[in-house]
């Protein structure tokens, strides 16, 4: 008896560890990110201004990858297959589908398509300027996974209630998704040099954004194992079925006021500050 209950004492622990074939399922949901990110570069290299409408797939498919971004963490908590190598094939993944697939879609979308028949020299300026917007977001978007795979606890410049957590810059998801949004809403290339430039400060604001150290909101506080779960079930049925139904619109919608949150989060603390308010009372708005 001794014998048999110092062996289950060893082989107990060793039974709670997940399989070894385990580890790989969240590794699925990152390839399929990936994958996402891969076609939708294929598709905005296809993409002109008659067939436009491989840039919405390639929209559409970077919108996709949100969801398998999610899925991969998610399911790696769930199962307790967390590891180093998924966490950096997971950034691996996120520099592909939402630093250089959207940047790609961006530049060819709202830039490379205006017409050079009038103002050319203009243009072609325009165009360098444009190119030159897209890299700064692909660099924004790689800074800012590096600095959230070597920073422990980030704490945002305007912090805000105590005890919620918030990202420290917009995620670089979010970042793409303000393109993507953009971009599916509105369909055809951008013809127009006033417009093109409207887009490339959108585009280098959102860079901004994902480097910044302002605060967006995380969601991490939602728990749907507490008490009222249906609510949040509730809220969450409504906006997938938003989403699907007037996706054109829906998305651009969310998008921006998940962009705009961040910023009226950061002037409403710079104004509490200046008006002498003390960080507490800040901190508990």
């Amino acid at each position: 008896m001794p014998m048999t209950a110092g062996v289950g004492s060893v082989t107990a622990p060793e039974r709670r560890r997940p399989r070894r074939g385990m580890y790989v399922l969240p590794s699925l949901f990152t390839a399929g990110n990936m994958a996402m990110g891969y076609y939708a570069i294929l598709q905005t290299i296809q993409g002109s201004v008659t067939d436009w409408e491989h840039f919405d797939r390639a929209a559409l498919a970077i919108a996709f990858a949100v969801v398998f971004d999610g899925m991969d963490g998610m399911i790696a908590r769930m199962t307790n297959t967390a590891s180093d190598f998924g966490r950096e094939l997971d950034s691996l993944a996120d520099t592909i589908t939402f630093g250089v697939a959207p940047s790609l879609l961006a530049y060819r979308w709202g830039v490379l398509m205006l017409p050079t028949s009038v103002h050319a020299h203009f243009t072609q300026q325009v165009m360098q300027l444009g190119g030159f917007a897209c890299f700064l977001f692909l660099l924004c978007n790689a800074s800012r996974l590096a600095r959230f795979n070597v920073t422990l606890n980030p704490v945002p410049r305007n912090p805000g209630r105590p005890g919620r957590k918030y990202f420290v810059g917009m995620p670089t998801p979010a970042g793409a998704g303000v393109i993507v949004a953009v971009i599916h809403c509105c369909k055809t290339p951008i013809d127009e040099i006033w417009i093109s430039l409207i887009w490339i400060a959108l585009i280098l604001f959102t860079a901004f954004l994902m480097i910044s150290r302002w605060r967006f909101w995380s969601a991490k506080e939602l728990n749907f194992g507490g008490q009222k779960p249906f609510r949040l079930l509730a809220l969450l049925a409504v906006v997938v079925i938003l989403v699907v139904a007037f996706n054109d619109y829906s998305l651009i919608v969310l998008t921006l006021a998940y962009l705009l949150s961040g910023v009226l989060a950061r002037l409403a603390y710079s104004w509490n500050r200046r008006g002498g308010r003390p960080e507490t009372s800040v901190a508990s708005s």
